[in-house]
């Protein structure tokens, strides 16, 4: 897949790769956007390499699908940056006709809990959600009642315990959304990271998402109680 290296983005200050099939129509393709994990911060795009999707696309995994992959500032979590992924997200919706109802995504460790981040936040604007080794505020499961999820996470994680992926999907199980979580029997934090890549069981399932009730003003969803 060709690889298009952005930097530094005028409007977020973030720079972002595209990865994308040559010499074909991307237009009735998915997009997958990959959130990295707190290692890959910074400057240095090729960092973006180290782990998940990128590794695999960099080491000559083809797929249908369009990749996005922004990188967070060294001094920033992904759950302070929404706004500013949102903004790129557009911005390569806008460029390569990507249609609305097949916009996917996933990330690792700090990506996990980026994941769960977009997905409360921008409520229906995601076709699926695949948050690896990550977590949330369960409490604010009701702003997932209707996105598709697939989680995975490593059983003998110790940076981040697979409790915290735990929490999330038994809470959207509670309020009737069939969420999935993969336990990765044996595996630590980032060979599970690998490890739920590399099966491509996750992949597999984000490429077949659609949405039916995607809109382009999410709808609110008070966590007021």
């Amino acid at each position: 897949m060709k690889k298009i290296i952005h930097y530094a983005d005028e409007q977020t200050k973030m720079n972002y790769v595209v990865y994308v099939k040559e010499n074909v129509d991307v237009s009735d393709m998915p997009l997958i956007i990959y959130l990295h994990g707190a290692g890959e911060r910074g400057l240095k795009v090729d960092h973006l390499s180290r782990h998940g999707i990128p590794k695999f696309l960099d080491a000559g995994r083809e797929y249908d699908a369009v990749f996005l992959c922004p990188q967070c500032p060294c001094d920033r979590v992904w759950d302070n940056v929404v706004n500013d992924v949102k903004a790129i997200i557009d911005t390569v919706v806008a460029k390569y006709n990507i249609k609305r109802d097949r916009i996917c995504i996933t990330g690792s460790s700090m990506g996990g809990f980026g994941t769960w981040m977009m997905g409360l936040t921008f409520t229906n604007f995601f076709a699926g959600i695949a948050p690896i080794a990550g977590g949330g505020m369960s409490w604010r499961g009701g702003n997932l009642r209707s996105t598709p999820v697939l989680a995975a996470h490593g059983d003998k994680d110790s940076v981040v315990p697979i409790i915290y992926s735990q929490l999330m999907v038994d809470r959207l199980k509670s309020i009737g959304n069939d969420a999935r979580l993969i336990t990765l029997e044996g595996f630590g934090h980032n060979d599970g990271i690998n490890e739920a890549y590399e099966n491509e069981e996750i992949i597999r399932w984000l490429l077949k998402q659609r949405r039916t009730d995607y809109s382009e003003v999410p709808e609110a969803v008070s966590d007021c109680f």
